[in-house]
Order: structure tokens, then sequence, then C-alpha cells
């Protein structure tokens, strides 16, 4: 997870991006060493284990005397939380034993094993080598979730584990219906990142609509700040307050409309009104010059060091970017500034989701050990221990009170309130790689933000590269249900 090449452009705490790779949380921690256990041997392929008693104890059903095996991406969160919730369940099933191994060559290790039928029983499929979900789905390779979120959760038998998640961690693990196939474990919020330091020098607060936003452009402009920066090298990070402006703007069936393909939904007035918005920001001279030719690395740079007040990003910045971030900068998130009182949705609509996709195959030898293992992961316990060691929310809906929060994260937590219901979620990033990476961002976004094409050009360019992708019959195509 230390990469910050041109591949794997978000660096520690994002790797590839569009994989939707290593670290979708708040974060971006270091990478650890890596574990000698390489989780290349087989499990021997000895057949299913058969399930124990269903108790109160053990809802799932597992097999005390079942061998388990836990194989974990080896990258930015590190593995030592990964660890500390195997102690939990061996002290839960102590009859039981348990392998436990991490490794950055998730794909190249694990692909094998499920073409010979012996795979892992939980497995972390993250980083720069994660197997292709969709395939993995149509394959029918995956253990349907569905009873692990049915089950009692962890910590009071009163609550289903579903209902302990939060928004959008159910819906991301499905493909085209009910079934869930992937618990994603992790949570990022995506926003405009800012120091509330600087906002106070300029004796301006966060602008939640496009007047005030240009407003407080033109006031950095004096003091000889930009009003933005952003990876101009990679400009698919500019949909992360981008896409969530669409949504306040003109609804969530808009974002829906583009994740579906639609015909025509690039076309709706909400995203045109969106994308004059931001290439205002080019026409009066807001952005920092030479920002097209930054990497994300050099952006976060110049922003971290007061040469532009604002950044769209995800929340692993605030490690990623630790080294540079002074003291006393106050690093912030909020949702993106609307356009006026007319937007559909409230000031406050943001983009969080869930990272580091969990899987338990099919064909894995013990799966209710698996689902047992993610379930204690989703504990309050667990969940406070990943938060406290990685800076990162998880997909489990508390788990902060009584740990200290980092700025950022602490930020994030008040974003996440402050939006409540209103968190949306665009799918592209997931359902259609290519798309949204190479087409509407570089090609697309970038271009416009750099001032060589007009809303209206990017908008016909990328409703044409839609076109082309909702017709392409070699890709898997999915739809909002």
């Amino acid at each position: 997870m230390g990469s910050t090449s041109a591949e794997n452009p978000g660096g520690v705490g994002r790797r590839d991006l569009i994989k939707r790779s290593a670290a979708l949380g708040l974060v971006g921690v270091p990478a650890m060493g890596m574990l000698s256990a390489c989780a290349s041997s087989g499990g021997g392929g000895q057949g299913k284990a058969k399930a124990g008693k269903k108790t109160a104890k053990n809802p799932l059903g597992v097999n005390d005397t079942a061998r388990m095996e836990f194989v974990l991406f080896d990258g930015g969160f590190g593995k030592e939380y990964g660890q500390d919730a195997v102690r939990i369940y061996q002290k839960d099933f102590p009859r039981a034993t348990v392998k436990f191994s991490a490794t950055q060559k998730i794909q190249s290790t694990l692909q094998p094993r499920f073409n010979q039928g012996n795979p892992p029983d939980l497995i972390d499929n993250s980083g720069a080598e994660q197997m292709d979900m969709g395939v993995l789905v149509g394959k029918n390779q995956l253990t349907d979730l569905t009873p692990l979120l049915d089950a009692p959760s962890y910590d009071d038998p009163g609550k289903k584990v579903r209902d302990t998640l939060r928004p959008g961690i159910v819906e991301m693990g499905q493909f085209d219906g009910k079934p869930v196939w992937i618990l994603y474990y992790a949570y990022t919020v995506y926003g405009v990142w800012y120091s509330q330091k600087a906002l106070d020098s300029l004796d301006a607060k966060y602008p939640e609509t496009w007047d005030e936003m240009l407003a407080v452009c033109a006031k950095a402009k004096k003091k000889g700040m930009a009003g933005w920066t952003y990876a101009g090298k990679y400009p698919y990070y500019i949909p992360f307050s981008l896409y969530p402006m669409i949504g306040k703007v003109g609804g969530r069936e808009v974002l829906d409309a583009i994740d579906n393909l639609e015909p025509n939904a690039w076309k709706h007035p909400a995203v045109k009104a969106c994308f004059e918005a931001y290439y205002e920001l080019y026409k009066k001279g807001y952005i920092l010059q030479g920002t097209p030719g930054l990497d994300h690395i050099q952006s976060q740079t110049a922003w971290a060091k007061g040469k532009a007040l604002f950044i769209p990003n995800g929340s692993w910045v605030e490690n990623e970017s630790a080294n540079v971030i002074p003291k006393d900068f106050a690093l912030s998130v909020s949702a993106p500034t609307g356009l006026d009182s007319s937007d559909k949705m409230p000031f406050g609509t943001i983009w969080a989701a869930g990272g580091e996709p969990y899987i338990v195959p099919a064909k894995a030898q013990n799966p209710e050990g698996g689902m047992d293992q993610l379930r204690i992961m989703l504990s309050e316990a667990s969940s406070k221990n990943f938060t406290s060691k990685v800076k990162s929310l998880t997909a489990y809906n508390g788990g902060t009170t009584g740990i200290p929060l980092t700025p950022g994260l602490k930020s994030g937590v008040a974003a996440l309130d402050k939006a409540g219901s209103n968190v949306v979620n665009p799918r592209l990033q997931d359902w259609y790689v290519q798309l949204q990476k190479e087409k509407i961002g570089v090609a697309g976004l970038g271009e416009m933000m750099a001032g060589r094409l007009t809303p209206a050009e990017a908008i016909k360019k990328i409703q044409g590269f839609a076109d082309e992708a909702a017709k392409d019959t070699s890709i898997k195509h999915y739809k909002h249900q």
C-alpha cells in the first residue's frame, strides 16, 4: 500500500482508486512489514467441514473443532487488527485451529486455490492484486453473506448484524439483486477538505451556496491563495465533491441514472449546472496555477502548505499527507457546496462509502467460521480497535466513543452526523473502471478543468463515453435495484 505510482494514484490508503483496492477508509497509514507466512499453501482440499449446532452463543452454527483460515491484505491498515480479531475467535472456539496470514499478492496467491477448489474461509480481497469481484460473483464463487447479516450482532443478541451497519454497506455488497456477496469493512468520507485555520484567517465560513464559494475564493485570491487545487494528473478525484454536488442539486435519481448508463443521463440540468459552476473556478482564476500537471501527492502538498484553500479528496488524505499537514492546520472536511436554495437535497449531502472488501468463498471448507470471524470484527470492541489503530471508520455504525479522534476523523464523523440519511454513493467507480477513470475523469473532467473543453463539450463527450459503455457487450452491466 505504499505505492504512489500513476497506476496507484491514491498512494497509501487508496492504492488503485478504481479497483476499490486497499484502504477506502479514513486512512492511509504506512505499510507495515510483510508477514512471512504468505497463504500460499493450500487448504488441503478436505471438503466442507460439518456445520456445528446453532446456539445463542454460536448463532451461525460454527463447527467448534473445524479449522478456519483467514487471509488478510497486508496493506495500509496493517495486519494487527486482523490478528486481534483472530484472538477473539480462538477464545470463542478454543478447540479450533486458526490459520491467519497476510499478503500483498491476493490474486496470484489465491486464484489458483479458487481454481483447485480449496480457498480460505475468509479473504480481505484488496490491494493492487485484488481479484475481480464481478468475475467471482458471475462464476458463483462466493458465499451469500445474508446469514451473517441476519445473525444476532456480537454485542447485542436483540440486534441483527445488518442493523448495526453504516448506510450503503449492505447495498454495496450486492450485484443485481438480493444476495450480499461482499462485506466492505472500512468506511470513507469523500468531500471538500480544507484547513479551518486558513478559513478563519479569511474571516470566512464554509460556503453553502455557489455564490458564497466564489466570494470565499475571491477573498483567498486577494491574500495570494488559490481557492482550489486537485490531482490534475488523476482528475477522477474531482468527482469526490462533484458527484455529491450533482446529487444535492438534482436528487439521487440523477446519480442513479448516470450509474445505470441511461441515455442522456449526463444531459440533466443538474449536471450542466454543476459542470458550469466548477468551470467558473477555472474561468475566474481560482484554481492553483499548474494544477493540471500535479499528481495527488503534489496537489495535497501544495494545499497542506497553504497554497490552495480547498481540495476534493477522501478521508485517507489525513494520513497520506500527515508528514506535510502542519500541527495547527485544523484539518476539516465538508459536504460539497450546493448551488442555491432550489437544490433538491439539503446542505450536508455527502458521499460516503465502504472499502476493504471481505468475501467468504463458495468452496470454503468452513464458511460458518469465516462469517463468524467477520461478525466478531463487526463488534464495537473490534471496530474501536481498528479505528484507534489506523484512523479509519469501519462499517460498524458507531465505535468512536471513548477513543481520541484525529482532527480529520473527528470532522468526518461530524460530517456524517450532519448528513444523516443524506448520504449518496455513486457506483461508477465500482461498476465501470475504465469509463470512470480514463474517460469521464481524464478525457472529460480533466480537460474541462484545464480549460480545454467547455462544460457543454465535456458533457457531450462524457455522454458519448457512457453510451459506448452501455452498448459494449464485453462488459457486465449493473443497475440500481
